[in-house]
């Protein structure tokens, strides 16, 4: 059974801290650590976008340009959890935040996704 759960969202005023947390299955994340997982938002109306993507090989990340400098992707392995902590954050930040696993395509690509949680809210207030 594949599970991704969110947690950690929240709302903040502009230029505040929250830290996402997604807890996967340890079938999950034993099946799933040797893969892209990642980090993806949607805001009313707007089509859900890449967030940031870590990747096993080299520990490699990837960012949206509007998050980068401000947003950081982590996992850590013992606990089965990915994390992304989001600084200096915006209103334009405000969305729902989705934590996905398994790309079979370009990691920042929503559709290339085959595993998602239910997501957690993010409010940011100016």
């Amino acid at each position: 059974q594949v599970q991704l759960v969110e947690s950690g969202g929240g709302s903040v005023q502009a230029g505040g801290s929250l830290r996402l947390s997604c807890a996967a299955s340890e079938y999950t994340y034993r099946t799933y650590s040797s893969y892209c997982m990642g980090w993806f938002r949607q805001a009313p109306g707007k089509e859900r976008e890449g967030v940031a993507v870590i990747c096993p090989a080299g520990r490699s990340t990837y960012y949206a340009d509007s998050v980068k400098g401000r947003f950081t992707i982590s996992r850590d392995n013992a606990k089965d959890t990915l994390y992304l902590q989001m600084n200096s954050l915006k209103p334009a930040d405000t969305a729902m935040y989705y934590c996905a696993a398994d790309s079979t395509g370009w990691v920042l690509d929503p559709k290339s996704y085959n595993y998602w949680g239910q997501g957690t809210q993010v409010t940011v207030s100016s």
